[in-house]
């Protein structure tokens, strides 16, 4: 079978070009051993917002009082609460099967194995193709933690699943995903303590900021242990997890009745072939391409984890549009300095383009501009009690390099800032739009 596009994966990278190559008349073949969507959607993304946004509900009626309604006795069934994950995640990949098909993609179940550029093999069929995309996504990092395989831990996967919530949960790892399941797990009761490495949670996130949140779920109960590892797990007689670690000087065990990984995801690069293509990695073993998302093998580009850029949905997506035009000759270009990037705990933090940390790395003279979120009428009337910050970096001619927000809904208005980056635009720019009021969004031209 011959066709002028193959693609290994169907997550957001894969059916993204899928869609984009089929609606410009080429014809495709796409490659998905699990299910359409990848993580994302199946395990990942999705499932993950599906299950905050229960508990969001869930925190806003235990604090209607606030706002003068009254609902007592107010509860959740968190077994419901996963299967409305699960059927909102069915509905999403019934949808991407359907666009699959009115773009006239052949969708193949099954492993892909490379053989060279132009032949892939899957089961005992032959596939012919003029170019390739591999975007196989990433797998969660298991850390080589003594005792871990004696320990029945979760990573994403099982506690997407939970359905009877443990009465204690230690996360070790306090990045984006870390602290939603904190978020998520914290709002239905249980007692979550997070261990992180490094000095602050949201490693790549701007400081001050991630300080804030920190101090919120703090007064909320949980526990966060900073510059700390884990250096053994196992289980005692009574069957709960001592987690042993260290914290400068001092050795100590903190004991829970679950323990959730999250430290990390690797590029999925095994068992697909890719020795069989003369493709340059980097020192990670992540494939290297260029600004059109091409490997250093003609035909050949790769799009989303695997490349380690920025793994993140929505960056994949883009990667995959650029990756689709170069192959149909259309002009375009990848861009990193305005991906957006959110963490859906409640309040929500947003960021894009540069932090203060990154500006000092670069070397770059900034100036740091700051306004409480109660500068816009609407987040008062909204957020009962909740302190929010934007925050933008700029540079000396008053160019916007980054913006950052804690505070709801700022996984809506990040974009606004990320465009302003994107087009080159300064502060006083933000004073040119017409905002709607009241809007969240108006404190923007406040600065």
């Amino acid at each position: 079978m011959d066709f002028q596009l193959a693609i290994i994966g169907g997550g957001p990278a894969g059916y993204s070009a899928a869609e984009a190559a089929g609606k410009a008349g080429l014809k495709v073949v796409l490659f998905e051993k699990n299910a359409l969507g990848g993580v994302c959607l199946n395990e990942g993304c999705i499932p993950t917002k599906t299950l905050l946004y229960s508990a969001k509900v869930f925190d806003g009626a235990r604090n209607a009082s606030k706002y003068a309604v009254k609902a007592d006795n107010v509860s959740f069934d968190v077994g419901k609460i996963v299967s409305r994950k699960q059927k909102v995640v069915r509905k999403l990949v019934l949808g991407i099967k359907n666009k699959m098909s009115e773009s006239g993609v052949t969708v193949v179940a099954g492993e892909a194995y490379i053989q060279d550029k132009n032949t892939i093999k899957c089961g005992d069929e032959i596939y012919k193709c003029d170019n390739l995309i591999i975007c196989t996504g990433s797998k969660t990092f298991v850390p080589p933690i003594s005792g871990i395989e004696n320990v029945d831990y979760w990573t994403h996967r099982e506690a997407l699943d939970c359905k009877e919530l443990p009465d204690s949960l230690v996360i070790i790892g306090g990045g984006v995903i870390g602290m939603e399941f904190a978020s998520y797990f914290c709002s239905l009761g249980v007692k979550v303590s997070v261990i992180e490495m490094t000095p602050e949670i949201l490693g790549g996130m701007d400081k001050e900021l991630s300080s804030l949140l920190r101090a919120e779920y703090s007064k909320k109960g949980i526990s966060f242990m900073l510059n700390t590892k884990v250096t053994k797990v196992c289980k005692d007689d009574a069957g709960k997890v001592n987690i042993y670690y260290t914290s400068g000087d001092n050795e100590d065990c903190i004991i829970s009745d679950k323990v959730l990984l999250s430290v990390g995801r690797h590029p999925v690069t095994e068992g697909l072939g890719l020795e069989n293509l003369s493709l340059s990695f980097n020192k990670q073993h992540k494939i290297m391409v260029d600004v059109n998302m091409k490997t250093s093998l003609d035909g050949v580009y790769a799009c989303g984890d695997i490349t380690g850029t920025s793994m993140l949905a929505h960056t994949a997506v883009r990667e995959a549009e650029v990756a689709v035009h170069h192959i149909c000759g259309t002009s375009d270009t990848m861009n990193y300095k305005a991906i957006p990037g959110v963490v859906y705990t409640n309040p929500e933090i947003a960021s894009v383009g540069m932090t203060e940390e990154m500006a000092q790395l670069a070397g770059v003279e900034y100036n740091v501009d700051k306004l409480p979120m109660a500068y816009a009428g609407r987040f008062v009337a909204e957020n009962e009690g909740i302190n929010g910050v934007c925050k933008i970096i700029s540079d000396s001619d008053g160019k916007i390099l980054g913006a950052h927000i804690l505070g709801n809904p700022a996984s809506e208005l990040i974009v606004i800032a990320g465009i302003m980056i994107e087009e080159g635009k300064k502060i006083d720019d933000f004073k040119k739009y017409v905002f709607p009021h009241p809007t969240v969004g108006e404190i923007f031209r406040e600065f």
